[in-house]
């Protein structure tokens, strides 16, 4: 079994000028750009002592306002759920800069032979975010492409068949984008008289999400005993 420090010290022989950046987390995790990848990724395949056989998981990631502000709802508050935010001061919360793509691609491998993993995360930019598809290097690449393609609107440069598969053909933007609405763009519904499937606004309300923590200590226990012991009076 190689360990995440064997592995790091085989790649910054082999493969130090190949990355952006290489972290010692959980696993060796490597960030790079598109251009690195297909070349990274059929290295690591290939070459001792990574041989990543198996593509365990791939999945986007949308970073909008991830370092920039609270979790954002309707209601929020500089006092409530807070995420990467100073909030040292008590008039004002603090964002702290956090310099990353607006969307990534995470790719975790495995090594069967090696017993190891590692993770590459490529970061993409723009609206139509692109990165070149894997699936010639793993094929278990299909599905995983197809899903990041379909929640957070990912293409894949050189994927054979890059279609939706968790929401039906008629479905409007990409479900796990930070900016898509709570309620959803339109809804379906099953038309008798007409025999099909129908497409209409949304006409539902929006839901207000209002972050809460609660905090299982003492005192919000004697809170709890104390709310019930006035309701039993």
């Amino acid at each position: 079994m190689a360990s995440k420090e064997i592995l790091m010290s085989a790649f910054q022989e082999q493969l130090a000028g190949l990355v952006n950046q290489a972290l010692l987390l959980d696993m060796l995790t490597l960030e790079l750009s598109t251009e690195q990848l297909l070349p990274l990724c059929r290295f690591l395949r290939d070459k001792a002592p990574f041989y990543c056989d198996q593509l365990t998981d791939l999945c986007g990631v949308d970073y909008l306002d991830y370092g920039i502000s609270e979790w954002r709802t309707e209601e929020t508050t500089l006092s409530g759920f807070d995420r990467a935010v100073d909030t040292s001061r008590k008039k004002r919360a603090i964002a702290i800069p956090v310099e990353k793509s607006r969307f990534a691609v995470i790719y975790h491998l495995l090594s069967v032979k090696g017993n190891h993993r590692i993770r590459l995360k490529v970061g993409l930019e723009g609206s139509e975010p692109l990165v070149p598809s894997v699936i010639d290097i793993w094929a278990a690449a299909n599905w995983f492409e197809r899903e990041a393609f379909d929640l957070f609107g990912i293409f894949f440069d050189g994927h054979p068949n890059l279609r939706r598969i968790l929401t039906d053909y008629g479905f409007k933007g990409h479900p796990f984008r930070k900016d898509f609405p709570l309620i959803g763009e339109v809804e379906m519904r099953y038309d008798a008289a007409e025999q099909r499937c129908v497409y209409e606004p949304v006409n539902i309300q929006p839901r207000v999400l209002v972050p809460k923590v609660i905090r299982k200590d003492n005192r919000f226990l004697n809170e709890l005993r104390e709310e019930k012991e006035s309701h039993h009076e």
